[in-house]
């Protein structure tokens, strides 16, 4: 899954007072990935290291002109060209010190934008929709420019992309409510018009951002509704005829985003691959109205992925280079970095959800959320049917119910009646109608469920997770439902195959589990691949070596030793088998592991956290350190294709643990060892780590190595380090 980590600033703002902008003009990529150019709305441009969060240059113009355009780096000549007053241009290197005495040339009609990307020519894009390369203007500067655009026509949005072939000049104008895109060819010269299809009347785009890939050119945009559209532009089409008219651009909605109150003021969004879209300025669903928020969302499953609360005042401003993403909020100016790997239905389903072999293999039921979305027709998989097999599908749907006449079934017939007509209508419903069948007859089930203690269909609920199709959106009263009626089977489905479970709905399901005796969680029928894994860690064996860490650790033992102790060293032993011993039951650990892969954001876990009591949190952290240990075993090997939660879960919900509840555990005696025991821990994987920092270098000098020859299939070589 997409994550963003943990940011740091750049620079501090000091935007006027009652000013919409933070003072940001623009910000381009320079040299390579750790240099930014910053240029500010009125006079300076600076170049700054992001990695040392310092300026290495600045360049100011003199008191009464304005840079008008953003500055940007051409690598080709390693200079930079701004734009001042509209109609100057500016070109120097670093080592100039004033810019008012380097290079600069009056133009005949005001620029708009100077662009230049890595592997182009820079650009100069005129207010009136002209394009000039940079070379041929400054060849003549009093040239004259021709108008592109009409009197009332005014761009609003412009980049530069190059191709495998071409190099293309994107821009987007607003004329009297419509929005056109245009797409300037350099190599051949030719000019391409497209017209926007009309949101809501009144709304125009917040921001655009334009990608490349397989020979199509995307352009992303947001509106003021929460509304995310691309339209898709081949590369390859026909050079158009000259007067030609605008053609219509096509446009798909790849996310419906959350706006609380009212529209959205000021917000961005930006493309960062094929399937994670950052957004900045919107709310986060499961935070309420009144916070700004940066998320990356994942197109393809419509799934949040990561978000982080920016404090201050959000301007709409959003640059992306690098896997970090460069952001204007408040008084400050944050360099967040992100990382989006490559997104499966099993991890946009669960954090680090971990997918069995069978289930890569075998066709997956599950549409294309897009496909359900843009209402595609799905093309299902054809199955040979036998004669017999049809017939019965034909004289079943000729008795069974429709799904109005089901729906109206289920809110006064008997629990059996009601759980055979709803296998019935799963069974004959074509794969197209399910996604909205379903979600009507979770909730209908749901909301009697709650109303009438007597009727409760387990069965129908758990064939109706199982689809796929349902999530915690689509019916927020079923994980609590669950609970109330004690069906902790279908509790570890919805944690298993829910992605949008809220943090207090984890944190219920997490009391409710780590409060029940071991007898009663025996008696539950639960996943019986996560039964297996948790039999198979319990029964493992203790064996001396572990991964980083070692109960008898050397420093302690000596320690020990030294005091006087053989007593000591005992007790020590003692304590270290009392450890490997599950400090819970075999089925109360399975449901404790469904919490560990559910996806959270700390923010809003913590809270819930704190309502947890001692003495839950003291088992809590009893059992993640028995995991800890089995993990950190070198014996210890994850069995495939069983589903489990990982090291680094286990580790991240100490962390939450210990924040939530640090100053009652360190106030409470019994928890003195278990702290302890969690502070070797970490020392021991301090030490581990820096350990590997210290062959840091001989380990990238292997990876550089390229084998000579070929040794077959098995050879033993000594390689030294020095």
């Amino acid at each position: 899954m997409a994550a963003l980590y943990a940011g740091y600033t750049l620079r501090g703002l000091a935007p006027a007072q009652n000013r919409p902008n933070s003072g940001i003009q623009g910000v381009e990529a320079e040299r390579d990935s750790d240099h930014v150019v910053v240029t500010d709305s009125t006079r300076c441009v600076t170049l700054y290291k992001v990695s040392d969060q310092k300026p290495l240059s600045c360049w100011t113009v003199k008191q009464g002109h304005t840079l008008t355009g953003a500055a940007v780096y051409n690598a080709r000549t390693q200079e930079y060209v701004a734009v001042s007053d509209r109609k100057v241009i500016r070109i120097w290197k670093e080592d100039d010190i004033i810019l008012d005495k380097a290079f600069k040339a009056t133009v005949s009609s005001d620029v708009w934008r100077v662009h230049c990307v890595a592997g182009g020519d820079p650009v100069v894009l005129f207010h009136r929709g002209a394009v000039r390369l940079l070379d041929s203007l400054l060849s003549a500067p009093q040239q004259p420019i021709e108008e592109v655009l009409s009197p009332e026509e005014a761009i609003s949005w412009s980049t530069n992309i190059v191709t495998e072939s071409q190099q293309f000049v994107i821009f987007t104008t607003e004329q009297k409510g419509d929005h056109f895109l245009y797409l300037q060819r350099l190599n051949p010269n030719s000019l391409q018009r497209y017209h926007l299809e009309r949101e809501e009347p009144g709304l125009s785009p917040l921001s655009f951002s334009v990608s490349y890939r397989d020979k199509h050119i995307r352009l992303l945009y947001l509106y003021p509704n929460g509304h995310v559209y691309e339209s898709v532009v081949s590369v390859r089409a026909p050079v158009p005829e000259e007067g030609a008219q605008a053609l219509p651009l096509p446009r798909s909605l790849l996310l419906s985003l959350p706006v609380g109150e009212g529209l959205l003021q000021a917000a961005s969004a930006q493309e960062l691959d094929e399937a994670h879209v950052a957004v900045v300025g919107v709310p986060h669903p499961s935070a309420g109205s009144g916070k700004d928020f940066l998320c990356i969302w994942n197109t393809n499953f419509q799934t949040l992925q990561a978000g982080k609360e920016m404090a201050g005042k959000i301007y709409g401003q959003l640059w992306s280079f690098w896997n970090k993403l460069f952001i204007p909020h408040g008084k400050t100016f944050s360099v967040i970095p992100y990382d989006c790997p490559k997104s499966s239905l099993a991890s946009a389903l669960g954090k680090q959800r971990q997918v069995k072999k069978d289930e890569s293999k075998a066709p997956t039921s599950v549409p294309s959320w897009n496909t359900l979305l843009h209402e595609e027709k799905a093309h299902p998989s054809r199955t040979a049917e036998t004669r017999k097999t049809r017939t019965n599908r034909k004289s079943q749907s000729a008795q069974s119910l429709t799904n109005d006449q089901v729906l109206e079934l289920i809110k006064t017939a008997p629990v059996e009646e009601v759980q055979r007509e709803v296998q019935l209508l799963l069974s004959r419903t074509d794969t197209q109608d399910l996604q909205t069948s379903v979600g009507q007859l979770a909730s209908t089930l749901a909301s009697r469920s709650l109303n009438d203690p007597a009727f409760y269909t387990p069965s129908s609920l758990v064939q109706l997770v199982h689809t796929r199709y349902l999530c915690h959106s689509v019916c927020p009263d079923l994980v609590l439902l669950a609970l109330e009626r004690k069906d902790y089977f279908l509790c570890q489905l919805c944690l298993q195959f829910f992605p949008d479970i809220p943090e207090v709905v984890t944190c219920a399901c997490l009391k409710v589990f780590i409060s029940m005796s071991d007898v009663d969680a025996a008696k539950v029928n639960l996943e019986p691949d996560s039964v297996f894994f948790m039999e198979a860690l319990i029964a493992q064996e203790h064996e001396a070596g572990l991964n980083g860490f070692s109960l008898a650790d050397e420093e302690d033992r000596s320690d020990n030793l030294a005091e006087g102790g053989a007593t000591a060293q005992r007790d020590n032993e003692k304590a270290s088998a009392a450890e490997q011993m599950c400090p819970v039951g075999l089925h109360k650990a399975v449901l404790l592991n469904e919490i560990l892969q559910t996806a959270y954001f700390d923010s809003f876990l913590l809270p819930h956290l704190k309502d947890l009591s001692s003495q839950d949190v003291v088992l809590f952290l009893q059992y993640l350190q028995f995991v800890y240990l089995k993990f950190s075993h070198d014996a210890c090997k994850p069995t495939q294709g069983l589903r489990s939660p990982s090291l680094t879960q286990v580790m991240d919900w100490m962390g939450l643990l210990l924040d939530a509840h640090f100053t009652v555990l360190v106030m409470t005696p019994d928890v003195k060892d278990l702290l302890l025991n969690l502070h070797r821990f970490v020392k021991s994987q301090v030490r581990f780590v820096s350990e590997l920092g210290k062959i840091e270098g001989s380990l990238q000098e292997l990876d550089k190595m390229a084998l000579k020859r070929d040794v077959g299939q098995y050879s033993i070589e000594i390689i030294e380090l020095f």
